[in-house]
């Protein structure tokens, strides 16, 4: 394990050698993650939704179905080209490439009614963690829900996905928020904090 976020290279990387590299449109278990993420929502419509880690836009075009608009950001410009296509019908969706946490988008305090944050965390160093949930916190609108999704298995990253979760939740309920929803399943774990 490293002490030290991603660069935006490795992922770079990544994405040159496999448009794909984790399989978002093929795998059975994705789909099913998404299923299950998309459960977390509980049917809410929303009016503005930030999807930080948005990869190639497969959860993207679900998350359009269900706000005014979504604003989905990624680090490898190759993802964001593909999820720009994939999304292109939604006139609502728009994508930024950022490096996170420091470049943060300019959303607007309290602008956002959901965040998620799916298979990001355990890529950013525990310092990096922590600012990325004080940015989080403050683009949050009052009642808004924050959704993260976390692999649990073996990983060569900052963190592993619990103990990237557990310092995201940590700084979370620091500021007064709930966990409403803390589920396992085989490979990952999905939380909500508000709503």
């Amino acid at each position: 394990m490293s002490d030290k976020s991603w660069s935006g290279d490795v992922f770079d990387r990544l994405y040159a050698g496999n448009p794909d590299p984790w399989n978002f449109e093929t795998s059975d278990y994705e789909r099913a993650k998404y299923a299950e993420t998309l459960g977390a929502l509980d049917g809410r419509r929303f009016g503005q939704v930030l999807e930080l880690g948005c990869s190639i836009g497969v959860m993207t075009a679900f998350l359009a179905e269900r706000a005014e608009r979504v604003i989905g950001v990624d680090i490898a410009e190759a993802a964001l080209k593909r999820a720009r296509t994939r999304c292109a019908a939604f006139e609502h969706v728009s994508f930024q490439r950022c490096s996170l946490p420091s470049e943060f988008p300019d959303v607007g305090a309290g602008s956002c009614d959901a965040v998620l944050v799916s298979e990001l965390l355990y890529f950013l160093s525990p310092a990096d963690n922590a600012e990325l949930a004080a940015s989080v916190l403050r683009i949050l609108a009052p009642g808004g829900i924050v959704v993260l999704v976390n692999w649990t298995g073996e990983t060569n990253t900052p963190c592993t996905g619990d103990q990237a979760a557990a310092l995201f939740i940590g700084a979370c309920e620091a500021a007064a928020m709930i966990v409403s929803l803390a589920a396992r399943r085989d490979g990952y774990r999905l939380d909500r904090l508000g709503g």
